[in-house]
């Protein structure tokens, strides 16, 4: 079944179905300090809207591979750069953007995003944290949340994937033993 694109999206990609648009490969920080909670940010394009608070991710340059896209996103971003990687999502997870938001975001050459996510461990302190490291912030606001209250707190279309993750990434949301 073939969904139509606007016309805007046609004109800019000659894409005639949404199909026909490819998916943006992307990487995830779902980034978890000594107390098992996960980092989560509000967005800047989002601050006033309910499910505006989502991890760090974002695009995987040519020629980049995915674990370096994530530490540099996720220093990009939040300015964190203690942190190490301690597992990888086996699966590539896509979403797709809702119809209204194709060829509104993504240049509109996309029709969603192919993610693959990460688990760190932040190994700074919260003085740390820096949400104007990047000339253009992502994000207004953070803090730390429970893994499983991910989901409610994203908006509708990344629920799924917050919903796999909370599930997939639930064994290294337990508090760091000192030692």
């Amino acid at each position: 079944m073939c969904y139509r694109t606007t016309l805007l999206v046609f004109l800019t990609t000659g894409a005639r179905c949404l199909s026909d648009l490819p998916y943006r490969l992307n990487v995830g920080a779902a980034l978890f300090n000594r107390d098992g909670l996960v980092f989560i940010g509000r967005r800047a394009d989002l601050a006033k809207q309910p499910g505006a608070w989502q991890m760090p991710q974002g695009g995987i340059d040519p020629g980049e591979n995915p674990r370096d896209a994530v530490l540099r996103e996720l220093a990009e971003e939040t300015g964190i750069t203690k942190a190490e990687i301690i597992a990888e999502h086996p699966d590539w997870i896509d979403y797709d953007l809702p119809a209204h938001l194709i060829g509104a975001v993504l240049g509109g050459r996309f029709r969603g995003q192919r993610q693959r996510w990460f688990a760190l461990r932040f190994l700074g302190q919260d003085s740390d944290i820096d949400l104007e490291a990047d000339a253009h912030p992502e994000f207004v606001a953070w803090r730390w949340v429970p893994l499983a209250e991910l989901p409610a707190l994203a908006v509708p279309f990344k629920r799924a994937t917050y919903e796999r993750l909370a599930t997939d990434f639930a064994p290294f949301a337990v508090p760091q033993i000192a030692g």
